[in-house]
């Protein structure tokens, strides 16, 4: 999901038009192992990085499957993304729900997922909050004032 923005503008095929959005994911992967692995892994179909969109259809069987910025998913694109998990998989969904892209009205697929599957056995939840950042203090600090800012507040305030 673009943050306002639209991949139409990008110049390019689609690769090119999508590598922004994968980057964090790249980034993330080349902090634990070097560029070459993950491009043999890739190379091999040890790991796919792939768009959301192109999940439809796909069964997933024996994988760890990642679905990452999941707050900016519709209820349909998560209902879709978990039905795609098979035998022996198993699904990591992040997201931070502060952080909506969608459309003005529109829920969270993420939003959606935890309320109604919070009380099904097999589904693990982890909220993180502040003390978990791990980027840097000040982004904990930075946190912690939003959340205050953003705090429910009472008649008069």
């Amino acid at each position: 999901m673009e943050a306002g923005e639209s991949l139409g503008f990008l110049p390019g095929d689609l690769n090119q038009k999508i590598n922004p959005y994968l980057r964090p994911l790249y980034d993330a992967m080349e902090a634990v192992i070097s560029p070459t692995a993950v491009r043999k892994l890739e190379e091999n179909g040890s790991i796919e990085v792939a768009p959301l969109a192109y999940m439809r259809g796909r069964s997933l069987q024996n994988a760890v499957v990642l679905l990452d910025e999941a707050q900016n998913t519709t209820k349909e694109q998560m209902l879709m993304f978990l039905t795609r998990i098979g035998e022996n998989a198993s699904a990591v969904i992040t997201g931070d729900e502060s952080q909506v892209d969608l459309p003005r009205g529109r829920q969270s697929g993420l939003s959606h997922a935890l309320s109604i599957l919070r009380d099904i056995n097999g589904i693990g939840i982890i909220r993180f909050h502040s003390r978990d950042v791990v980027r840097g203090r000040i982004v904990q600090k930075i946190i912690d004032a939003y959340a205050s800012d953003c705090a429910p507040r009472g008649m008069n305030g």
